[in-house]
């Protein structure tokens, strides 16, 4: 691959990160830079191992185009590390409990498929990484000692036991300040991954002298060879110094303990490597997402609801910024990279999201529609299955097809999934209020006026002018609102009452954009049944109910041309439209 120093003046992060690494290899001269994540592996892969792994190998791909050097990226698993719970997900759970405190690959699978829990969640992890096609290196911890790997980086830290215990003992508290050594020796006899103070280092023999607390027998044990590991923010700067990693991102909650890692790896000889301190997740109500309390979006809760390319999308975006992790936010992901795939597609541009998604210029069809647009049309056809949805697409766009557009045919059955989860439970339909009845009357007389007009324009033609018609309709009071330069335009109650009454939800699409994709003849059909629904005592023509919100994927209402004056949320923007 070629270099392109100009790659450097692009405003993207994953390049500005890539820069960074070129001139850490510049100062150093290494020929090919070594990206490491890191997996602990007593559970399985989530959301957030994901969100690593493909910032990760954004910049990696960036720092490739760049400076036109090899790199690696290595996945790396702490499966040495201790049994200190038994998981509440796994079967055989009396057999794990006999075997706390052993290294995950000294213990047998509990599954009974692989030669030890380790080498099971190992395998859960490299098939989790495959899955998203990631390009990586995979290392396991337990190899990696007893192959030697670390025994000269062992022994450095042996000899200089002293200083690093320096850098770690002033954040323990007094207990662990009088046992820290930055060695575990594994039990020679029982196998556990013993946590105990040191009695004695011996840096010529390369052992250290330790004392079994329930025997009160002493133990010379190597620290090389398997035989013993590090504790893990000095077997994290081991790692660094031994394999001379480059760049490795972290989460926020790490950032302490990158700090003690990149001091002991400097204790070491070693250099630290470079980083990217990444913000947590929040729910929908801005708390700290928790295993325990359960508040969380799982993986696979994601992708049973849209491709993991809108994954991507979610995790590409300003990475140092708390992200609220819930279902709201996946139409707005997918259309997010919908429409960045269109962008990437009329101009392979770097700063672009797509381009580090979908790995640089692409000609993906993508999707003519948005999923929110997709979304709504489930909700009214009431999508049980994936075909419904696709009678509406071949007439609205003859040329789609599930075979020449397959990120499309997975949105179609990510709709179906979505729709009957999440939106049939919330459908809510009302009667329009009087003003509201007199607005949905013209509205439909105007598409049957010119019913035969509309059919015979080209999509996005009549999807604007369905648009003005819906402007058209809604230009009555209550809804005329003055606009900040004091013309007078369409309020966003009369979009609220299209969403309310006419698709029973509080969300709605661009409402032009609709029509053309649901048919003229279908949007009247729906706008009578809508008219049939009696008002209870309404007369006031003030629309009742909460204002919704915008349709989570489509762009915030746009002002109108003639007025100024903002439409309903949802309604400004939308690829059918």
């Amino acid at each position: 691959m070629s270099p392109d120093p100009s790659l450097r003046s692009v405003k993207a992060w994953p390049f500005e990160e890539a820069a960074r690494v070129a001139d850490r290899l510049k100062a150093s001269g290494k020929e090919e830079a070594l990206f490491e994540t890191g997996y602990g592996p007593s559970g399985l892969p989530h959301i957030g191992t994901f969100g690593e792994v493909a910032r990760t190998t954004w910049v990696r791909r960036a720092f490739g185009r760049l400076t036109g050097l090899p790199s690696r990226l290595l996945a790396f698993s702490d499966d040495m590390d201790g049994l200190r719970k038994v998981p509440d997900n796994v079967p055989n759970r009396e057999m794990l409990a006999g075997y706390l405190g052993r290294s995950l690959t000294a213990i047998p699978d509990p599954f009974g498929t692989h030669p030890s829990f380790g080498a099971h969640n190992n395998a859960r992890l490299r098939a989790f990484l495959d899955a998203f096609g990631f390009d990586y290196e995979f290392a396991s911890a337990t190899d990696y000692y007893r192959s030697g790997r670390f025994d000269a980086a062992l022994l450095t830290m042996l000899a200089r036991h002293e200083q690093v215990r320096e850098v770690i003992l002033p954040t323990l508290g007094p207990e662990r300040r009088a046992t820290y050594s930055p060695f575990l020796p594994i039990h020679p006899e029982t196998g556990v991954v013993m946590q105990v103070p040191m009695e004695e280092t011996r840096p010529e023999a390369g052992t250290v002298v330790w004392r079994d607390p329930e025997t009160g027998r002493l133990y010379e044990t190597p620290v090389t060879g398997g035989h013993c590991k590090a504790q893990w923010k000095a077997d994290w700067a081991l790692r660094w110094t031994a394999l001379g990693v480059d760049y490795e991102m972290s989460g926020k909650d790490l950032i302490d303990s990158v700090k003690l890692s990149s001091r002991i790896c400097q204790v070491l000889g070693g250099t630290p490597p470079l980083s990217l301190t990444y913000e947590l997740f929040l729910d929908d109500q801005g708390q700290k997402i928790s295993k325990s309390k359960g508040n969380g979006l799982t993986i696979e809760e994601w992708l049973r609801y849209a491709p993991p390319e809108s994954l991507a999308q979610f995790m590409y975006g300003a990475p140092q910024r708390a992200k609220r992790l819930y279902f709201d936010v996946i139409p707005r992901a997918t259309d997010e990279y919908i429409a960045n795939l269109d962008r990437l597609r009329a101009n392979p541009d770097p700063a672009n999201p797509a381009w580090h998604i979908a790995g640089g210029p692409t000609n993906d069809p993508g999707s003519p529609v948005s999923f929110a647009m997709l979304l709504n049309l489930a909700s009214v056809v009431n999508a049980d299955a994936p075909e419904m949805l696709w009678g509406f697409l071949r007439r609205y766009a003859p040329e789609a097809s599930p075979e020449a557009n397959p990120l499309l045919a997975r949105l179609v059955d990510h709709a179906v999934h979505y729709y009957r989860d999440f939106v049939l439970p919330k459908k809510r339909f009302r009667a329009p209020t009087g003003a509201e009845r007199a607005g949905l009357e013209a509205f439909a007389a105007a598409l049957r006026d010119q019913a035969a007009e509309l059919e015979a324009l080209p999509v996005e033609a009549r999807a604007r002018a369905a648009q003005d018609l819906v402007y058209d309709a809604g230009r009555r009071e209550p809804f005329l609102e003055a606009g900040k330069d004091g013309r007078m335009g369409v309020s966003r109650a009369w979009f609220n009452a299209l969403y309310q009454v006419l698709l029973g939800q509080e969300e709605g699409p661009r409402f032009g954009g609709f029509v053309a994709l649901y048919g003229v003849a279908g949007t009247i059909g729906l706008v009578e049944s809508a008219l049939e629904r009696e008002a209870p005592g309404e007369a006031s023509g003030e629309p009742p109910g909460e204002t919704p919100r915008e349709t989570p994927g489509e762009t915030p209402g746009e002002p109108d041309a003639a007025s100024g004056v903002a439409d309903g949320a949802g309604a400004g923007g939308g690829r059918a439209a």
